[in-house]
């Protein structure tokens, strides 16, 4: 542990805006269970700020944080020392100060996957292709976690350049596409994830057609507010195994608690209950 207060280690989600994040309840909740001292909190920084503020971190009392929309990449950029995710991904959820230098990881991918081994056993037994729509700083993550259980990736966004810049980061083993090709890329697709904020409350519906995938693929949202979002709902109409994007919200979150607070968390079904109730 580096920096601390008399109320202990204080740490943070920063993001643009921030005031939606559940992270504050997760670290809240882990805590009170294991009896530290210590605090979460919310930090709203827009974007021609976020520079100024990363720089600062190692003179802020901070002991580090997390990063959300839109900061991931800048984070990127900032972090001085980054290990080998974050270098992979080039986009960053996790900070931590040490010997005086901001250092970088990102636990998105991790979170992913330990997701979906969770909620959907066994299903990467057979790994083939998979499809990510959206080509942000959480694409970027999911990409990572498909490519380490090997599968093949193919990149779906309405800007063809971002989802070729993603790929290229990643190599052969994903492809950029448009939209306009995402009925024939379902077509023996075993895995569709959707890492865009369409399907988030507010922020408009995810309108495509799942009638071309097959009986056995997955169907997982990063979205969680709703927890059922329309893709997933579509998806559940067709018989199709679903998976939502809480439980990547909180397995993500253990490796920066282990780091701030110096414990390592588990995610337990009254942590899942604790944020339902919160989500309504």
């Amino acid at each position: 542990m580096t920096t601390s207060t008399l109320s202990g280690p204080r740490a943070f989600i920063v993001g643009w805006p921030v005031s939606q994040s559940r992270s504050p309840l997760i670290h809240g909740h882990w805590l009170k269970l294991h009896g530290l001292a210590g605090s979460y909190e919310r930090i709203a920084v827009p974007p021609e700020e976020i520079e100024t503020f990363l720089r600062g971190l190692p003179y802020s009392g901070l002991v580090g944080g997390n990063v959300t929309v839109p900061h991931k990449e800048a984070a990127f950029r900032i972090a001085t020392e980054k290990d080998e995710v974050a270098l992979a991904t080039g986009a960053v959820n996790t900070l931590w100060i040490a010997g005086g230098r901001l250092c970088a990881t990102n636990t998105d991918g991790i979170g992913f996957l330990a997701n979906l081994d969770d909620r959907a056993v066994g299903w990467d037994a057979n790994p083939g292709a998979a499809v990510v729509l959206g080509a942000g700083g959480g694409a970027r993550a999911i990409v990572w976690g498909l490519l380490a259980r090997g599968h093949t990736v193919r990149v779906v966004n309405r800007t063809l350049a971002r989802a070729e810049d993603l790929a290229a980061r990643f190599g052969p083993r994903v492809s950029a596409h448009g939209f306009a090709d995402l009925p024939k890329l379902l077509v023996d697709a075993g895995v569709l994830v959707n890492t865009t904020s369409l399907g988030m409350a507010g922020k408009g519906d995810l309108d495509i057609d799942l009638a071309p995938l097959g009986p056995d693929a997955l169907v997982t949202d990063i979205v969680y507010v709703p927890l059922v979002t329309p893709l997933l709902a579509a998806a559940a109409a067709r018989g199709l195994r679903t998976v939502d994007g809480l439980g990547m919200l909180l397995h993500q979150a253990g490796g920066g608690f282990e780091r701030w607070f110096g414990v390592r968390p588990t995610v337990t079904d009254e942590l899942r209950s604790l944020l339902l109730a919160d989500i309504g």
